[in-house]
């Protein structure tokens, strides 16, 4: 039978010194030997063919390596049934004493989930921010610059006062438009069908400004159409992000009714997601993350210094969230879980979620999700 000692920490932390018989220990290590015998080859002696006795000696130190890799996990998990302990790290292991035929003796640190106590967030009063409409002259800007990419891409279709209809049948039937969102907040240049390829004969007087052939060869079926549905796809860009706004001043509120001590793995892992979200605007910029940082005259140690606070303020804002989700019992059902990973397209992403963790990050983010939505009802937005 193990022996356990738990002593908790500040921050979370909690060391596990665990002491184990080597009777509790010897099937483990009789079955590690046995399968690594069988791929060890002996001068003198088949494949999986020699004695144990040789086989252990041979093997050494990677047979103890081995059955502790296998064990210490094992008696871990034992030593924390029926405690409040549940680890949201992968645990360090240090060996504090081992010899064949006798105990073994080590520690096991983990940080442990925080205790969170929360406020009452069925009081949390906030004003969806109003919506503001969507101009003329916002319209007209991501229109003239369509224009200027479309001619950029194709020097020889410039409108004129008498232009033929495009020769591109696919842009010519109308396709669909797609609006991207900027850094700047400004929806970026639509795909077309027909790659921008739609071009019109130069007929008479050149008139340098977007007209209705233009406006076909961005897939709609004149000017007036474009003009429509680049608002109804800015109007949708302001919708959105209104959302988001009020969803974020909802979890400012929650953020300053949470109360909890922050383990120090959950602030390192929003700073590296923080890193990982600047790389990739980084990169779509064309540049190295290193060419960025020297731009700004800081290094990343620096750059994570200033945003730590940001960091702990998100990490307090999740655990909080958690918390509101526990105490009004939200949960994702198995079948609610499996059909968002069928509405996965990619086969390759799909696959990743035949693994365990992958499936549980998936039920945490979409449990989140629910209790933002059940906090929007109780704030009344």
């Amino acid at each position: 039978m193990i022996q356990k000692n738990i002593l908790k920490q500040p921050k979370s932390i909690v060391e596990v010194t665990i002491t184990v018989p080597w009777a509790d220990l010897q099937l483990t290590w009789d079955q590690t030997l046995q399968k690594m015998a069988q791929d060890l080859e002996l001068p003198g002696f088949r494949k999986g063919q020699a004695p144990m006795p040789m086989v252990e000696q041979n093997l050494g130190i990677k047979l103890q390596d081995e059955v502790l890799k296998q064990a210490m996990p094992n008696f871990l998990i034992e030593a924390l049934k029926g405690t409040d302990i549940i680890p949201i790290d992968y645990p360090k292991y240090d060996l504090l004493n081992f010899v064949k035929g006798q105990q073994i003796q080590y520690k096991a640190t983990v940080t442990n989930r925080p205790a969170v106590t929360i406020g009452n967030y069925k009081t949390i009063k906030t004003t969806r921010p109003a919506i503001k409409p969507v101009t003329e002259e916002e319209i007209s800007k991501v229109i003239d610059d369509l224009y200027k990419r479309w001619k950029v891409r194709n020097p020889a279709a410039q409108p004129t006062a008498n232009s033929q209809q495009p020769t591109d049948k696919t842009s010519a039937q109308g396709g669909s438009i797609s609006f991207q969102q900027t850094a700047a907040g400004q929806p970026a240049a639509p795909a077309t069908n027909g790659q921008g390829n739609g071009s019109a004969a130069s007929v008479g007087t050149s008139v340098d400004k977007p007209d209705d052939n233009f406006a076909k060869a961005m897939g709609a079926t004149s000017l007036a159409d474009l003009r429509e549905k680049v608002r109804k796809d800015l109007e949708a860009n302001v919708k959105y992000n209104n959302e988001l706004d009020y969803e974020e001043a909802i979890l400012q509120e929650v953020e300053k009714i949470t109360t909890v001590e922050l383990p120090d793995i959950l602030i390192t892992d929003e700073l590296n997601r923080m890193l990982v979200s600047l790389q990739r605007r980084v990169a779509d910029m064309g540049l190295l993350l290193e060419d960025y940082l020297k731009g700004q005259g800081k290094t990343l140690e620096q750059l994570k210094n200033e945003w730590k606070p940001q960091a702990e303020k998100n990490v307090r804002m999740e655990l909080g969230l958690a918390e509101i989700a526990r105490q009004e019992k939200v949960t994702i059902s198995d079948t609610e879980l499996q059909a968002e990973v069928d509405k996965i397209a990619d086969a390759r992403v799909k696959k990743q979620f035949e693994a365990q963790e992958p499936r549980l990050h998936l039920r945490h983010a979409l449990r989140q999700t629910r209790t933002l939505d059940l906090l929007k009802k109780m704030v009344g937005g």
